[in-house]
């Protein structure tokens, strides 16, 4: 007699690799079918990003009299206040699908939308600055901009939308933050998951090698010449094999010390300076900074060194200073610190205890080349 799910104790993994369908090319978002979103379509971005998708999707929509569109902003953050007010509209509308325009945020929230609603989600990113567009998880944060939690999807996108185009179009201190973001993938999963023996696993962090080698070598080139070869790979790369990464190996090829370190500057006064990628690139060189000083790495010593002079060529943060926060006190920092080390934080995934204390110091001494002598208790 064959067994049913009642008889024993059902568990499972669930990868969610990749959007239903990615549309990849120039001038394309006229002329990507959208009839997956139904005949009542909830566009939700930023302001700047729907002044500029407008004319293009409202031609798209127009060559089916059927489809009523419906457009507004998310606010600034994906917050539990812009949430349920755009949860009410489209309620209200009688929503039957949602097309998310813009960066992180503006998916993030659209994506969110959706996701409690049951609708079907169509992604646009207007810049290459994080992998939003792609993955099938998004981030909460408070009114302030403070990060509160991220929460997993049931399913990504139904469809992204990469219109090489619209990317260039973008300050190219977007593509500077993605390529950040980016790189955090191998410098995370090899540590929280470069010993796992599951396949899909290994080759998530295998991708996210790939990944960080495609950035390094081809970043200053892409940002030298916007719109070429090397630049359309870098965005790519940001977008799609970022999205592959997390994808593949689900909540077992965990962020680590870089997204736990964005965490809790998000909760200081003046973090809207800066990106996401830039803080997350930010918290590489602190992830590292911990290594060196709580096991006394010279790998990490050596991966940080090598950090540094890279994002001296693209422009990424190696301080506090240049994430514009130098002028906060130590207990303004520490502040962060605990933030990030917060109870069921992902930067306990390191593999050796973490206090706040001890990230203070990686906070504060990221750009030094050399490890500190005497090491903080954990």
């Amino acid at each position: 007699m064959l067994s049913t799910p009642s008889d024993f104790e059902l568990t499972f993994d669930l990868a969610i690799p990749a959007p239903g369908r990615v549309y990849r090319g120039h001038r394309i978002l006229e002329w990507v079918p959208l009839t997956v979103l139904g005949s009542r379509v909830l566009v939700i971005g930023g302001e700047r990003s729907l002044a500029g998708v407008r004319p293009a999707l409202e031609r798209n929509f127009a060559r089916d009299p059927g489809i009523q569109t419906y457009w507004t902003t998310y606010g600034v953050d994906c917050s539990e206040s812009e949430l349920g007010r755009l949860q009410a509209l489209a309620t209200a509308e009688q929503i039957t699908g949602i097309l998310g325009v813009g960066g992180g945020k503006a998916l993030d929230t659209s994506k969110l939308v959706a996701h409690r609603l049951r609708l079907p989600i169509v992604t646009v990113p207007t810049s290459a600055a994080t992998c939003a567009a792609w993955s099938a998880l998004s981030n909460i944060y408070s009114d302030a901009g403070a990060f509160q939690r991220d929460v997993a999807l049931d399913k990504a996108p139904d469809a992204l939308i990469l219109d090489y185009e619209l990317i260039r179009q973008a300050p190219l201190r977007t593509l500077v933050a993605g390529i950040g973001d980016a790189l955090a993938k191998w410098y995370e999963s090899s540590v929280s998951s470069g010993a796992s023996n599951d396949a899909l696993v290994i080759g998530a962090v295998q991708q996210a090698r790939i990944l960080r080698d495609l950035l390094l070598q081809g970043s200053l080139a892409a940002l030298q010449e916007p719109g070429g070869v090397a630049w359309k790979q870098v965005v790519d790369a940001c977008i799609c094999l970022a999205g592959i990464v997390g994808g593949m190996g689900g909540a077992k090829c965990r962020t680590v010390a870089a997204h736990a370190v964005h965490n809790g500057l998000t909760h200081l006064l003046g973090h809207r300076a800066t990106l996401h990628g830039e803080k997350v690139a930010f918290g590489i060189l602190a992830q590292l900074r911990l290594e060196e000083i709580l096991q006394g790495s010279q790998l990490a010593l050596a991966a940080r060194t090598q950090l540094m002079e890279f994002y001296r060529q693209v422009g990424l943060p190696l301080s506090l200073r240049d994430l514009h926060l130098a002028h906060l006190g130590s207990a303004e920092l520490l502040q962060a610190a605990q933030v990030a080390c917060q109870a069921g934080s992902d930067i306990h995934h390191l593999p050796f205890p973490v206090s706040p204390e001890a990230l203070l110091v990686a906070l504060t001494t990221t750009d030094l080349t050399s490890s500190s002598p005497v090491a903080p208790r954990a």
